[in-house]
């Protein structure tokens, strides 16, 4: 059985992504400050960066994929340049049907309609026996936990307060954390942790 992660960057109110996602702010108005370790500290926490894209597939929701809502329109092709950090499969949950997405580096989106069950049962058979992470917003961490399919939760919080946004707890049934590994910098803190569900 594959093992499945969850790696997220959080501030201290327990906030994932900002209010109004547009173009001109990918997660949400406020987010850069929540993500500055990421990059003034890129050498620092080069070994957390890289554990982001290790899996050998990933799923994620279609507000981490985009800013389009309803139907597909245009030629949206994420976030990323013609060479996503993904490298391998990508399992985009949606409502709207839309052909796979080949792109650079061994990175194709596929995007499933038929929910999180689904979207994992494809990524185990894409992952072989290397492991599986799931990947934002809040809402996709949610539906995977609430679901019991979450081994491990890697969050990076960032000591700031965002005040709005949408938080990663909420309406999360329950389960307890277990750390595992804790590291910090300057700008963020690092904890690994076992997630075990309340049966």
């Amino acid at each position: 059985m594959n093992y499945v992660t969850a790696d997220l960057t959080i501030s201290l109110d327990g906030f994932v992504a900002g209010p109004r996602q547009s173009l001109e702010h990918p997660m949400g108005e406020g987010t850069e400050r929540l993500h500055r370790w990421q990059f003034e500290q890129a050498e620092e926490n080069a070994a957390e960066i890289a554990a982001i894209v290790e899996a050998g597939a990933f799923i994620m929701g279609r507000n981490m994929f985009g800013p389009i809502r309803g139907e597909w329109e245009g030629d949206w092709q994420g976030w990323w340049d013609e060479n996503p950090p993904y490298h391998a499969p990508v399992y985009v949950l949606t409502h709207y049907p839309r052909e796979p997405l080949v792109m650079q580096g061994g990175t194709t989106f596929y995007f499933v309609t038929d929910g999180v069950e689904s979207a994992m049962e494809q990524a185990r058979t894409a992952a072989g026996s290397a492991s599986i992470s799931i990947g934002g917003g809040a809402d996709t961490i949610r539906q995977f936990l609430n679901a019991g399919l979450i081994d491990e939760l890697s969050l990076h919080t960032s000591p700031i307060l965002l005040g709005e946004g949408e938080r990663l707890f909420d309406g999360v049934s329950a389960l307890a954390l277990e750390p595992l590994s804790a590291r910090s910098t300057s700008l963020v803190t690092h904890v690994r942790y076992r997630v075990t569900y309340a049966r």
